[in-house]
């Protein structure tokens, strides 16, 4: 029986929530604001403020322990510098939850989930590898030179066919021709 278990399941394995649970916190930490749904944002809610906390211990054990769970290293620098500076004087309440809707494929309740003085600049930044746009006049070297051996090959297969094949190909590309141009009696 379940009698007094508050977590959520989340429909998930143990092993499958904890992670979804790490990846979010993670998420959370970096950006400062995260969607999704409610369900998980309620779940993520205490997972993360006890991290914050340990975080506003700032000591080398509540440092390891915070690794041992979050297991980055640039996360764990922001959360240990920035973010509890920023919380020393609030005794928790770390969290806003905010209901965002609802989502148009299942009608499942969305949050939008976020610290509560967060700071605004953050949100979106280093959210993956930066794609350098490519200008008209520039080419990357591997491209001009497969473009040439293209050229090369295209060059040799028309230099290998020969006359008698194309007069070929031209007697048969017309013999189709009067067959079509014919009228079918059925």
């Amino acid at each position: 029986m379940r009698h007094r278990v508050l977590k959520y399941k989340l429909n998930r394995t143990t092993s499958h929530r904890k992670a979804l649970l790490n990846n979010m916190a993670l998420v959370l930490i970096k950006h400062e604001q995260i969607n999704t749904t409610l369900a998980k944002a309620k779940n993520l809610r205490p997972f993360v403020e006890k991290i914050i906390t340990l975080a506003k211990n700032g000591s080398l054990a509540s440092k390891k322990k915070a690794f041992s769970i979050l297991k980055n290293k640039k996360i764990i620098e922001k959360l240990f510098t920035n973010i509890a500076k920023r919380y020393e004087t609030r005794k928790g309440g770390y969290i806003r939850i905010l209901k965002n809707g609802f989502r148009y494929g299942d009608m499942a309740p969305l949050a939008v989930i976020e610290l509560v003085d967060r700071d605004e600049k953050v949100k979106g930044l280093d959210s993956g590898p930066v794609q350098k746009k490519k200008q008209e006049g520039e080419t990357k070297p591997e491209e001009s030179v497969a473009d040439s051996e293209e050229k090369k090959q295209d060059q040799v297969v028309d230099k290998k066919v020969s006359e008698k094949e194309l007069k070929d190909n031209q007697e048969i590309s017309k013999k189709l021709d009067k067959k079509i141009e014919k009228p079918r009696n059925f």
